[in-house]
């Protein structure tokens, strides 16, 4: 197995070059209504999926305070009990969440607020640092994010956390972190059919990590959706459009199939390392709440990334059709 290694931007640390996505194995959890979860989980397979990560090779989980209102968190603690030394640990903060009613009941980004959100993220994952924290508030107002910025630091000097990032697609906000010293990584969107070439560019001339939420667009890209397909009441899933964006997602990966799979790939990996050959500073985070998930997403590590003449096969078929 291919044991090579990413590293988190200018922090140093070292991470495998696919994670783990944690925000399906919190389970529901609702904003004004309506659902931020990937509906109903079970822990048990939550934790064996964790499992079975680690024993691939995996070593980067990335979950968020309001995933499943603190127990994504509280699920990776568990699976990950005695285990610290062997992983990196990124989560998010910005959204308020009441645990028990299962509720991201607000967004702070106050210091005060912020320093409380780490407290309580550290407790949740059972660990004394944080390695990677990141704002998860999109549009925050980038002249306010200064201060945001600051507790960071403040954060980072107490030894409460590693290096931090923000989780933005806007280029003005992420140069705003960018000039902060600890500051590490930009989860942005990206996948093979959505490519960010603009926020591509800020990352590698900032020489941060680009943490890819997104990279088999929510499910999309694994090749078992069509367009009949539905999603429960408590699934974050239900506004796909498959009359629209996700049908042409459907639609494009028909068309780039057969390069994608080259290899003895399945579709999730080949998407993946497309991902991982589209720039070294990519870490992608597919989401993964079953064993045989996790398997899967990391023999992508085994593969490696795309070739070159994948690469452009793939490009020039996408900008046939408008994708580029």
């Amino acid at each position: 197995m291919t044991t090579s290694k990413r590293t988190l931007g200018r922090s140093g640390i070292a991470v495998s070059p696919i994670g783990f996505g944690c925000w399906a194995i919190g389970g529901p959890a609702f904003r004004d209504g309506n659902p931020i979860g990937w509906g109903k989980v079970d822990d048990e397979e939550s934790v064996a999926a964790i499992h079975a990560a680690l024993d691939a090779g995996v070593t980067f989980f990335d979950t968020a305070n309001v995933y499943g209102a603190g127990h994504s968190e509280r699920v990776l603690a568990r699976a990950l009990a005695g285990k610290w030394d062997d992983v990196v640990i990124a989560t998010k903060f910005g959204n308020l969440i009441d645990e028990d009613a299962k509720q991201a009941v607000g967004r702070d980004a106050s210091p005060a607020s912020i320093r409380e959100q780490c407290d309580a993220s550290l407790a949740r994952l059972g660990t004394d640092v944080i390695d990677l924290y990141q704002f998860h508030i999109g549009d925050y107002d980038p002249v306010q994010a200064e201060e945001v910025v600051g507790a960071l630091e403040g954060l980072v000097e107490a030894g409460k956390i590693r290096s931090f990032g923000w989780s933005t697609d806007d280029p003005e906000r992420a140069r705003v972190f960018a000039r902060s010293p600890h500051c590490a990584a930009i989860q942005l969107h990206a996948n093979v059919i959505d490519d960010n070439a603009t926020m591509v560019d800020l990352i590698e001339s900032e020489n941060l990590a680009g943490v890819n939420r997104g990279p088999l667009a929510m499910g999309a890209l694994t090749g078992k959706f069509d367009r009949q397909t539905t999603f429960a009441d408590d699934d974050v899933r239900r506004r796909f459009d498959f009359s629209g964006k996700e049908g042409r997602t459907l639609d494009a990966l028909e068309r780039i199939r057969d390069v994608l799979t080259s290899g003895g790939r399945t579709l999730a990996q080949g998407s993946l390392c497309w991902l991982l050959a589209r720039t070294p500073a990519f870490v992608p985070i597919p989401g993964i709440r079953t064993v045989a998930q996790a398997q899967d997403n990391a023999g992508a590590i085994a593969h490696g990334p795309l070739s070159e003449s994948e690469m452009a096969e793939i490009e020039s078929t996408l900008k046939q059709l408008s994708l580029r």
